[in-house]
């Protein structure tokens, strides 16, 4: 089902560009000639018809209450750095504060995902593409974080938050920050 959703979202941006970048500029050069040529009417035809099969396959996936697959977790780091959201390690002692360490990332789906959120929105249900989109932002900040962390030599990040923001359109940024510390032993 989600093969044939994705076909339908490459037909309706296929469809649109080529209504929006060929079709107006045509349109504009030879509005004298009233017949639409072949390539104009195919295009139409893809945009419409990849609203439909998209619209078609999200209802069906939520009629027969199917959810699509969970992402896989993660890779971890190769440096093992703790993460907590709290500011202590229990039963243990902080021996240095490296300092903030963050993670930071601005991810976008694509504009065919966008269609299948938009009619989900009309529908009804849990908009999956972004939900897939956040993770793997929280995840690419999160690494990046550690990472950092790593660099530093630190044991542990404390105090964990994740902050995001909408950039533009379906852009959002992601920012994963917390304070490096060096664990006594």
């Amino acid at each position: 089902m989600k093969t044939i959703r994705h076909i339908g979202s490459l037909a309706f941006v296929a469809g649109l560009f080529t209504v929006v970048f060929a079709g107006v500029p045509w349109h504009v050069l030879a509005a004298e000639d009233p017949r639409v040529p072949w390539w104009l009417r195919i295009a139409v035809f893809c945009l419409l018809g990849g609203i439909l099969v998209v619209l078609v396959t999200v209802a069906l996936e939520q009629a027969t209450n199917k959810r699509p697959a969970e992402a896989p977790p993660p890779a971890e780091s190769e440096a093992e750095v703790l993460l907590l959201n709290s500011a202590e390690v229990p039963d243990r002692q902080t021996r240095q504060i490296l300092g903030l360490v963050q993670g930071h990332t601005v991810f976008a789906i694509w504009l065919g995902k966008d269609l299948s959120a938009l009619i989900r929105l009309v529908l009804g249900g849990e908009l999956t593409e972004y939900t897939e989109m956040m993770g793997k932002a929280r995840a690419t900040a999160t690494n990046r974080m550690t990472a950092q962390a790593a660099e530093l030599g630190a044991d542990a990040i404390i105090n964990v938050r994740y902050m995001t923001t909408s950039v533009v359109g379906s852009a959002a940024e992601l920012l994963a920050y917390g304070t490096a510390v060096k664990l006594s032993e």
